[in-house]
């Protein structure tokens, strides 16, 4: 199992991935190609968790400008059913946030919703705290905020 960062080349794989994951949470706002592009060609990033060469999981990093203090966010963390526990979401979200870091950003957002228990303890475990809302997300209903070293 490996964690890569996605690149244009992974475009059709990286896309299909993303739409797995709309589809198993029931995701109403979704990216369209144009802005899901910006995350393989930046400012934005992608990366692929990758198992007996299939792709299996993906996290996305998108800028906040607006927030004002360094902030990007994590979106569509999402490994498949048969092969979690095995470290692929601790894997993919050490990968985006060691690039934030070295990117320069200062703290990392999320917004999940509230029954997805795992994902919350998950987040807490990695030191997200719970804040105010900080999107107009429609479906999120906690948001959360970790501050990079």
């Amino acid at each position: 199992m490996s964690v890569r960062r996605a690149t244009l080349a992974d475009e059709t794989a990286a896309w299909a991935i993303v739409e797995e994951y709309n589809r198993a949470l029931d995701i109403v706002v979704r990216d369209d190609a144009a802005t899901f592009r910006k995350y393989l060609e930046g400012p934005g990033a992608l990366w692929l968790a990758e198992a007996a060469g299939e792709v299996v999981g993906c996290v996305v990093l998108r800028p906040l400008p607006d927030l004002g203090d360094g902030a990007c966010e994590v979106k569509r963390l999402y490994v498949r059913p048969a092969h979690r526990g095995a470290g692929l979401a601790e894997a993919l979200m050490d990968a985006l946030e060691a690039f934030a870091r070295d990117a320069g950003y200062r703290a990392v957002y999320l917004d999940t919703k509230d029954d997805l228990h795992a994902a919350i303890r998950f987040y807490e475990r990695r030191g997200y705290e719970r804040i105010p809302r900080y999107n107009d997300n429609p479906q999120a209903t906690i948001f959360m905020r970790r501050t990079l070293d």
